[in-house]
């Protein structure tokens, strides 16, 4: 259904079950896929993609110009993927042609109330941003994170699967996956288990990856050193790899 106030443009693309609220407002080159709600107030400009299943709370701004004066209106693009909860007042910026000119959200993201994503972020599947959670430019998150409240990232920062932050972090560094991170700054504060459990780790792999964690954060090697025994561990442990192929993929060094 969409509401007879809603303004859509004669180039958007809306499947024939979406549903769009009242004064929601969608844009040129916009394509909503099917079962996606947009609920009222909501400001959507193109070019977007947005797949299925997905719900838009009130006030939310998706797709608009990115935040960079170097933009000079070219036709860049976002990228949703499906199942994804958008609450209020989220805003959601479009790339730029120096970062490749896509900003892109996979699936099954909880995107809570205020959160900011940045142009250029590139967010993965089944992440949680809590509420004024606030990514700047080029930030990448993988699979399985949760950042608490107000957690600040800073641009150009990757932050690994299953990482987590608390509350009020500021995060201007690279977190590899499994670490919990604390504080302005963010410091490691230890392995993110509650977490691992929840998503099923075994006793045994919760071990090996403090095992992991501990010969990057507690050993005193050096990081080169360090790097080398988690790269024989992880030939016996594929957990561990999801670690090592973090650090083989990161640029500007983790967090300490």
């Amino acid at each position: 259904m969409i509401h007879s106030t809603a303004i859509i443009d004669p180039t958007a693309i809306i499947a024939d079950d979406v549903s769009i609220g009242a004064f929601t407002v969608i844009g040129a080159n916009v394509e909503i896929g099917s079962g996606s709600e947009v609920l009222s107030h909501v400001v959507i400009d193109g070019p977007t993609n947005i797949g299925k299943n997905n719900k838009i709370y009130q006030f939310s701004s998706i797709g608009a110009d990115p935040q960079d004066k170097k933009y000079a209106g070219e036709p860049t693009l976002l990228e949703i993927g499906d199942n994804n909860l958008i609450r209020e007042s989220v805003t959601i910026n479009r790339g730029t042609v120096q970062g490749g000119g896509l900003t892109k959200i996979g699936n099954d993201n909880w995107i809570m109330a205020y959160v900011h994503i940045a142009h250029d972020c590139i967010i993965g599947n089944d992440n949680i941003l809590a509420n004024n959670a606030s990514l700047a430019g080029h930030v990448i998150v993988d699979d399985f994170v949760i950042l608490g409240g107000f957690t600040l990232v800073s641009q150009f920062n990757y932050i690994g699967s299953y990482a987590f932050s608390a509350m009020g972090s500021v995060i201007s560094r690279n977190i590899p996956p499994y670490v919990l991170v604390s504080g302005h700054m963010a410091k490691p504060v230890g392995v993110n288990i509650e977490g691992l459990k929840r998503r099923n780790f075994t006793d045994q792999q919760i071990k090996n990856i403090r095992q992991a964690y501990k010969l990057v954060y507690r050993s005193g090697l050096r990081f080169e050193e360090a790097e080398n025994k988690l790269l024989e561990m992880s030939e016996q442990e594929l957990e561990v790899s999801l670690f090592t192929d973090f650090l083989n993929k990161q640029q500007g060094g983790i967090i300490r």
